[in-house]
């Protein structure tokens, strides 16, 4: 089964008040279009900040989207990729889950967020955005445990974790990872190298 439309949520500390609070997004996000700070080609913004527990601050872009979401009421940054990557899942997810890391890591060095906002390292999440490739079903499940745990095994550099299926069917299939003990950004994207 090949997994498309990857998306990568990493766990984040940062403000409570996510509206006011996530307001410098907005000049930061555009000055990444104007500096084409990464691969994909971004477009635009869409703030969503006042919705509750919602989508935040979207950094809109062609092949992914980028974003600071406080859905569910967990905060994070969130890469959505939208358009086909080639390979296989596993460069999918490798690909997604760096892209998701570069962005964590140039958010934390922003001046206007230092020491405000920064990757807790307690989790990641992993869902697939297709509902119709990818429904959330035990077979589903079934044909990406291996896939998982591969991916798992190389970000995690064979260290202890844990992963937290999302059960409800109504919601996207995805899982939550959990190291065993909080790690870097740095140190995730060393072991995807």
């Amino acid at each position: 089964m090949d997994f498309e439309h990857v998306n990568i949520k990493l766990s984040v500390e940062g403000p409570k008040d996510a509206e006011g609070a996530l307001e410098p997004l907005i000049p930061i996000f555009h000055r990444w279009i104007q500096q084409k700070v990464f691969d994909e080609l971004l477009l635009d913004i869409a703030d969503y900040r006042h919705v509750y527990a919602g989508p935040g601050v979207v950094l809109i872009g062609h092949q992914a989207d980028y974003a600071v979401d406080n859905t569910d009421n967990k905060l994070g940054l969130l890469y959505n990729r939208k358009t086909v990557f080639e390979g296989s899942n596993q460069d999918r997810f490798k690909q997604a889950t760096r892209s998701a890391l570069n962005a964590i890591h140039r958010l934390e060095a922003e001046p206007t967020f230092a020491g405000k906002i920064h990757f807790d390292g307690k989790s990641i999440e992993l869902f697939i955005n297709d509902r119709f490739l990818a429904p959330n079903k035990p077979e589903t499940r079934t044909a990406f445990e291996p896939e998982l745990k591969q991916f798992a095994e190389t970000l995690f550099g064979g260290k202890e974790y844990s992963a937290e299926y999302e059960s409800d069917p109504r919601r996207r299939f995805g899982v939550t990872l959990k190291p065993a003990h909080p790690v870097s950004a740095q140190e995730l994207l060393a072991n995807l190298s």
